[in-house]
């Protein structure tokens, strides 16, 4: 979320000048009233013609100002409630934190502090207001992860069930880019609303079977969070989709569109946008052991020195490792093993002695080298690329098991906290 493309986030707002200006100012009113914030008329078309431009630049037609007008008034409406409870919560992001968020924005987009402000003035937005609104997006965000984050609870056995089942072997196999259309149902809908909500919906499938746009039809009708991006949900595994999209994604072809299905929130049709292939992910470790010598106060960094010159000597003419480890190694965790540290992954080490293994060939013997613990002789004893640890399958799990449950109790939890707000609309 942080860490969009410079289009998707600096959006092009219409700045007027002179009487205009004045005249705009003047009569500038409040557009909504939100619990104890307000929507204000200027702030309202601003972010309104932002999306109809923002719209427009993808190439597809601007659904009806009715329907897009409802739209941008209900995410500023859902914005200024989380912005709220983060100022009750104490949550915030600070100078720094936006200053870095910044930089990263400018340079994966390859522009210079400078060019990047020229993006921003080209697009009619100063760096105050860019600055303004990504804080207000970081915000936000956090807001969510504290706020449902907390509502999801992923037991062990549930971590484990799914490590078992042929979706967890799954887990890291194909990702899709994926795209929603949401079509709301009340809970405990009355048959009116049902048959209301069954109509838009058949309207839609009409529309695409007739060459639609999805995208444009997300715009016009979906209630899901990211309807005005076209439905675009991002790139998620199987294994992050709720029942039953989790089981029908796989066997779909880029561009198909999924049947209507009632979920929580309502009635949802996902379309498989694009996919990508194997995200296996394999690691190199070292079966290593090593003799660690430490300076103290009876032993000179010098002399340790030399003794760690002595030991490696006597180790080249053929003495055991494994003894001289456990008579001189000052390592606590693995001394008594004869130095053995067992596999280690390279990035579990400090610098100096992950570049020692990786200039060691295996069975050969490392001269003796420092590190910030002190003075070491190691030796590669071999070599494997594996896959990831238990421990690293069954976290993955956790954290696809949570996000997976995260979109469900999103929608729900938004839905909630507008329900519980007070919100009055005025003429717009």
């Amino acid at each position: 979320m942080l860490i969009k493309p410079l289009s998707a986030l600096v959006l092009v707002s219409s700045m007027l000048l002179g009487t205009a200006h004045a005249a705009e100012q003047q009569l500038d009113r409040i557009a909504a009233i939100v619990d104890n914030d307000v929507v204000m008329l200027s702030q309202y078309q601003k972010r309104l013609k932002e999306v109809q431009q923002t719209i427009s630049k993808r190439g597809v037609e601007v659904p009806p100002d009715d329907v897009l007008r409802q739209q941008v008034m209900d995410r500023l409406i859902i914005d200024a409630i989380q912005l709220q409870i983060a100022e009750r919560s104490g949550i915030s992001v600070n100078d720094e934190e936006l200053n870095s968020s910044m930089a990263t924005i400018a340079e994966r987009n390859g522009l210079t502090q400078a060019e990047f402000e020229q993006a921003l003035a080209n697009d009619g937005l100063s760096l105050q207001e860019a600055r303004e609104q990504i804080r207000h997006e970081m915000i936000i965000s956090r807001v969510r992860q504290y706020r449902v984050t907390e509502r999801i609870q992923v037991t062990d056995q549930e971590v484990q069930n799914f490590l078992a089942s042929d979706l967890g072997k799954m887990q890291l196999a194909e990702e899709y880019e994926l795209a929603n259309i949401l079509v709301p149902v009340p809970d405990g809908a009355t048959s009116d609303e049902l048959e209301a909500a069954q109509k838009t919906v058949a309207s839609i499938v009409n529309n695409l079977e007739n060459g639609g746009d999805f995208s444009q039809l997300a715009i016009r009708y979906s209630a899901s969070e990211n309807a005005l991006e076209g439905g675009d949900m991002g790139w998620r595994r199987a294994a992050q989709l709720p029942p039953p999209f989790d089981r029908i994604v796989g066997q779909m072809e880029v561009g198909q569109v999924t049947e209507p299905t009632r979920t929580a929130g309502g009635i949802i049709m996902l379309k498989l946008l694009d996919k990508r292939g194997d995200q296996e992910t394999y690691r190199d470790e070292v079966h290593v052991r090593h003799i660690l010598l430490t300076p103290s106060e009876i032993r000179s960094p010098e002399a340790t020195q030399k003794l760690a010159q002595r030991l490696y000597e006597r180790l080249n003419n053929g003495e055991d490792f494994a003894a001289l480890a456990k008579q001189f190694s000052e390592d606590p965790g693995s001394a008594l093993s004869g130095g053995d540290m067992n596999w280690v992954d390279p990035n579990s080490v400090v610098p100096e002695f992950r570049e020692e293994m990786a200039r060691t060939d295996i069975g050969q013997l490392s001269k003796p080298f420092a590190s910030q613990f002190g003075w070491h002789v190691l030796q590669v004893l071999d070599r494997r690329s594996t896959d990831s640890s238990a421990q690293m399958r069954e976290q993955q799990a956790l954290n696809l098991l949570r996000n997976r449950k995260y979109d469900e109790e999103l929608q729900t939890w938004l839905g909630q906290i507008r329900d519980e707000a007070y919100v009055e609309i005025k003429d717009l």
